[in-house]
């Protein structure tokens, strides 16, 4: 980048709650780094095995969902032969580095944290061109990356690297109890989230002492490459962490290959095939996996309705509605349906569609023509059973003629039962059900296979201690006007869902999720 790092040192944080912050000085930095940035794509991205570049594998472009003519870069799809190797080199340098001491290995990870600091911005401007993030989302993303080895490095110090002592049973015996790395872990990414999320992943894995071979999405190999070399660069054994991209084939040879568990972030469907893959067979291996969600949001009588209608739309319609986290469907109390109504379609039209690279621009591009099919699709459905209240229409004269940029949509009476109400869509796109018991509609809202996310707006106590007690999601959140259920953040929420929203009942971004990386060993020693 063309200013100093003291510079770029001194610029605000963006996380996804300081929506009020000043960002002059940093939007100003943008305006010139961002152009810069796009002149630099195109290059080569090679797959890292073992420590090394590798080429095997056919060519494939990548280009931006921004711009169908911006070439991101040309990767490689890493052949099962490919991926095999990435899985021995990951298996040849486990008896190394899972030796490591704890504390050495968080050093080594935290050298990794410094490297990640001063590109935040590149990464930021990857995930802009990469996804057709916003700005603000692009580089909220970089910063949230960069609290995840501190927050788990915290973890593992607090918890002594997870060794404790335990009571004798009888004079000159001694008891005690470690958790111990599995093995190779394969990592597999999403597209909405390149940078957070697989850092999340394979930072937890190597800080406990496993080793990695990460895939990312397939349009995500510019964001993977960039972090990916932090990692190297750090001094981890080479074959501890690589990088192998390409699409579903490449993803199956990594899970089908000789891992010993999976870390994943993705769609239902495909975590479901991921756990019964590695759950059959010779022996049962773990799998972590993050997975859709529905995320309902409750607003009552007693909300204060400008934040909770800034907070649906921010919600709903942040990255495209592109998010795991999205609200899709909000509840609202018959008393306050019209005024809030009213308000969120101001809130919505309000924000501006276009290219990200612009500053005043919230939503983007969605990422691919099929998702703007699923798009087309879901408003023919809302038409046919329900009201379409603002959105509905795909921008398709220029600027917008080489994206897959389209409106917001809000729709209203939709049967309770309707497809819309019950599966993820993960488009933007809002759905209001009326209610007049809140009781009633917590228990329509839980009545989905998901349990992400919920959200709740109201100043009435009693309502929500009900909402807090009766909602069946793993993330709750209420009265946020930065996001009715989305926002969070390491060390401040943590982030897992219920149901069929996750499959292991921990959280990531708190203290209960490293351990799913370890199991325990019992050493009970008797003096000699």
């Amino acid at each position: 980048m063309t200013i100093s790092a003291a510079t770029r040192d001194a610029l605000p944080r963006v996380t996804y709650t300081n929506i009020n912050a000043d960002f002059t000085g940093l939007q100003a930095m943008l305006d010139t780094e961002i152009p810069a940035f796009r002149a630099r794509l195109g290059g080569v991205i090679p797959n890292l095995i073992g420590g090394r570049e590798s080429t095997e594998g056919a060519r494939f472009e990548m280009r931006s969902p921004i711009d169908s003519e911006i070439l991101l870069g040309t990767c490689f799809e890493a052949s099962p032969a490919a991926v095999a190797q990435a899985i021995a080199a990951a298996r040849k340098a486990f008896p190394i580095w899972s030796r490591v001491p704890w504390e050495e290995r968080l050093r080594l990870l935290e050298g990794v944290g410094s490297r990640l600091r001063a590109m935040r911005f590149e990464l930021g401007m990857a995930a802009l061109f990469e996804v057709g993030k916003s700005r603000f989302e692009s580089v909220g993303e970089a910063e949230e990356a960069l609290d995840m080895i501190p927050f788990y490095a915290g973890e593992m110090r607090r918890n002594e690297g997870f060794h404790r002592g335990l009571t004798s049973a009888i004079p000159g015996e001694t008891g005690s109890t470690r958790l111990k790395p599995i093995g190779v872990f394969g990592i597999v990414g999403p597209f909405n989230f390149p940078i957070a999320v697989p850092i999340n992943m394979i930072c937890c894995a190597l800080m406990t002492g496993n080793t990695v071979v990460y895939k990312p999405s397939q349009g995500a190999g510019l964001t993977s490459s960039l972090f990916m070399r932090c990692f190297l660069e750090a001094g981890l054994p080479e074959g501890a962490v690589n990088l192998v991209c390409g699409g579903d084939e490449t993803g199956a040879a990594l899970i089908a290959g000789a891992v010993d568990g999976a870390a994943f972030t993705g769609s239902t469907a495909a975590g479901r095939d991921i756990h019964a893959k590695l759950t059959t067979g010779g022996y049962v291996k773990p799998v972590i996996a993050e997975m859709g969600g529905k995320n309902p949001t409750y607003v009552t009588r007693s909300a204060d309705l400008d934040v909770a209608a800034e907070g649906l739309a921010r919600s709903a319609f942040g990255l495209q509605g592109q998010k795991c986290s999205s609200c899709e469907v909000a509840f609202v109390d018959d008393a306050i349906y019209d005024d809030l109504l009213s308000r969120l379609k101001q809130k919505t039209e309000a924000m501006k569609v276009g290219n990200p690279e612009e500053r005043d621009v919230f939503v983007g591009p969605l990422i691919s023509e099929d998702a703007g099919a699923r798009y087309a699709r879901a408003v023919s459905d809302a038409r046919a059973g329900g009201r379409i209240v603002f959105g509905g229409n795909r921008l398709s004269s220029a600027p917008f003629d080489r994206g897959v940029y389209v409106e917001p949509l809000i729709v209203e009476g939709l049967p309770g039962d309707h497809a819309h109400v019950k599966r993820e869509l993960f488009l933007p796109y809002v759905t209001l059900q009326r209610f007049s018991d809140l009781k009633d509609a917590i228990s329509r809202g839980n009545a989905v296979d998901y349990g992400l996310c919920a959200g709740f707006y109201g100043r009435d106590q009693a309502e929500l201690d009900t909402f807090l007690d009766q909602a069946e999601a793993g993330v709750l959140y209420a009265n946020r006007r930065s996001g009715a259920t989305t926002g969070a953040w390491p060390g401040i929420q943590t982030f897992g869902g219920w149901k069929n929203s996750g499959l292991t009942g921990k959280n990531g971004f708190g203290p209960h999720y490293l351990p799913l990386f370890m199991r325990e060993q019992s050493h009970t020693l008797m003096a000699y």
